[in-house]
């Protein structure tokens, strides 16, 4: 299937290193980031699964419950989970899906419903199950991007398209280029200045469809 955006997640229920989870009982009514993994005891992948952990107080500053998935099992997710606690200094206190049978990553739509591991596989045999999914609260996906097994992930920019989704979610406006917490946000077109000028107060006209405004405490 096709997944896109404000398209409900699918649920499923699948085995963690934390014990069998069902997904959508996972989210509960939280926001969630679901990012994935070809492979473990990958080098990339494990600068990666070490910066989610360092992130952990963030994470639940924001409300957000984070899960990784691998198309490995739970034995290897066990012995890996070592190397990113050595590697970060951090402790990996979020689940992470065993995925061998791929069902999780056709689901989501990362790999072809053909798709199979063979034997003496290497990340390469699934390298498009690296992605990042972010879910609200209505378990409809928010925002999706995927990388090539090449590229590190920027956790940085997906902490920051949390704040801007949830900012956005919850005031009604939407945020420029490179927006982070603090700065104006822009109010959305369909919104008449007399209608603006009531829910935001004094705001910047630099077009008429691109006003800019300091967002409500």
């Amino acid at each position: 299937m096709s997944l896109r955006i404000n398209d409900v997640v699918p649920d499923f229920e699948a085995q963690t290193n934390q014990g069998t989870i069902r997904f959508h009982e996972w989210l509960d009514d939280s926001w969630a980031i679901l990012f994935s993994h070809p492979k473990d005891f990958t080098p990339v992948c494990t600068t990666e699964f070490g910066a989610v952990a360092k992130l952990s107080d963030e994470w639940k500053k924001r409300g957000v419950k984070v899960i990784g998935i691998s198309v490995d099992g739970v034995d290897d997710h066990q012995g890996w989970i070592g190397d990113i606690e050595s590697y970060s200094s951090s402790q990996v206190d979020f689940p992470i899906i065993a995925d061998g049978d791929l069902k999780v990553a056709k689901l989501f739509d990362m790999l072809p419903a053909d798709a199979y591991l063979p034997d003496g596989r290497t990340p390469a045999d699934s390298a498009t199950v690296r992605s990042v999914f972010i879910i609200g609260p209505d378990k409809q996906l928010k925002l999706s991007m995927t990388y090539p097994m090449t590229v590190g992930r920027n956790f940085g920019e997906i902490l920051r398209a949390v704040d801007a989704l949830q900012t956005t979610t919850s005031k009604g406006v939407a945020t420029p280029v490179d927006w982070t917490v603090g700065e104006d946000v822009i109010i959305p077109p369909a919104v008449s200045d007399e209608d603006a000028k009531a829910k935001f107060g004094e705001f910047e006209t630099i077009f008429p469809y691109l006003r800019k405004t300091r967002l409500p405490e």
